[in-house]
C-alpha cells in the first residue's frame, strides 16, 4: 500500500483521491509515522437504499380512518360533566 508522507499528500491531494476511489488505498504519514488510511466509500447497494412506497398493496386504510376514535377524543374536550 501506498504511503505518502503529509506535505506530498496536500500537494497530490486530488490525484491521490481519485486514486483512492478506484481502488487503491494509501496511507498518510507525518514524520514516517503513519496516521490515517484513505479509503474509497462504498455505495449503498439497492438493499440498502430505503424507497417511499415499498410497501405499496400491503397495507390497507380503513374507509372511516379519519373518524376513528373521534367520540373518545370528544369527551377528552367536553371536560368533566
Amino acid at each position: 500500500m501506498l504511503t505518502v508522507n503529509i506535505h506530498e499528500a496536500k500537494t497530490q491531494l486530488s490525484r491521490l483521491v481519485d486514486q483512492a476511489a478506484k481502488g487503491e488505498p494509501f496511507v498518510i504519514a507525518k514524520a514516517g509515522k503513519p496516521l490515517v488510511k484513505v479509503l474509497p466509500l462504498s455505495a449503498p447497494s439497492d438493499a440498502q437504499v430505503r424507497r417511499l412506497g415499498f410497501m405499496a398493496g400491503q397495507i390497507a386504510v380503513p374507509d372511516d380512518f379519519d373518524r376513528m376514535g373521534a367520540s373518545v377524543i370528544e369527551k377528552l374536550f367536553e371536560g368533566p360533566a
